[in-house]
């Protein structure tokens, strides 16, 4: 039996543990759907300096850090991801807009890059705020060298990066990660359950109409 086509869009950033759950949880929807994700970009912390900082600057009191990161080591764990210790946290807007740009390259680099991007900064703990370490992650994942110098000095990606954050704010996005489901908008590292869930009315809803 066919898969149900299903195109639903994402707001997410790379240095958002959340984020990278939420990247598993989408991914799950493909054993139920035909799945097309754009993913947008969202900067959490534009503040934050290319070469990283000690998380302990972000200002969250002790106890809320220490529970958010229990209940963030136990969803990965449930997803099957490496998490490794987070001590540090950088800018992720030079990583934005290299995904971005790799959006134009048609051959999957988008998707191996989006992941390798992820993994860098939660498991292997790389400064993804380091454009050299940006241009390794894209090389190892088939992005092509002209790509990598258009995503840092084409001013049509930091327009669009800007576009998608007057989009985010427009229908009320505080936070990400943030999913666009149909008629459905729904905000942080929600169970599979629910994606699948608000994800099947989107398709019976389509289906119907």
């Amino acid at each position: 039996m066919d898969k149900p086509a299903l195109n639903i869009t994402v707001f997410s950033d790379y240095i958002c543990p959340f984020c990278y759950i939420g990247y598993a949880r989408v991914e799950k929807l493909r054993e139920h759907f035909e799945l097309e994700v754009s993913w947008l970009p969202f900067e959490i912390h534009p503040d934050n300096p290319p070469q990283g900082r000690p998380v302990s600057e972000l200002g969250y009191p002790p106890e809320q850090w220490n529970r958010m990161m229990a209940n963030l080591e136990a969803m990965a764990k449930e997803e099957g991801l490496a998490l490794a210790p987070r001590t540090f946290t950088t800018n992720s807007h030079q990583a934005l807009l290299l995904a971005e740009a790799v959006k134009e390259q048609a051959d999957g680099a988008f998707s191996r890059l989006h992941q390798r991007l992820f993994e860098a900064y939660f498991r292997d703990r790389e400064n993804i705020g380091d454009p050299e370490v940006l241009s390794v992650l894209a090389t190892a994942s088939g992005v092509t060298p002209d790509i990598v110098s258009k995503a840092w000095s084409d001013p049509v990606y930091e327009r669009r990066l800007r576009g998608h954050t007057v989009r985010a704010m427009q229908i009320g996005l505080q936070g990400v990660p943030a999913f666009i489901i149909g008629s459905h908008v729904l905000a942080g590292a929600l169970p599979t359950e629910a994606l699948v869930r608000a994800a099947r009315q989107a398709a019976e809803s389509r289906i119907g109409s």
